[in-house]
């Protein structure tokens, strides 16, 4: 099921004190489209990218292109 509205997702990993991203993929089939916002901050801006964009991002990761912290 598709949405205008963001439906959105934390990570069960997320669980670290409150430093986390929201996705909302639901975007995606409609709009070409994943959102992503700050957990911290719900009613503050959301970016959009590409699904292509934020699949190579998430493969990125995955393979640890990015290092650790």
């Amino acid at each position: 099921m598709t949405s205008e509205t963001p439906r959105w997702c934390k990570s069960s990993y997320s669980d670290n004190g409150g430093n986390c991203v929201e996705v909302a993929t639901n975007l995606a089939p409609l709009h070409g489209i994943v959102a992503v916002r700050d957990s911290k901050d719900p009613i503050g801006p959301e970016l959009s990218f590409p699904t292509d964009s934020f699949g190579a991002f998430i493969a990125g990761v995955k393979a640890g292109q990015f290092g650790t912290v």
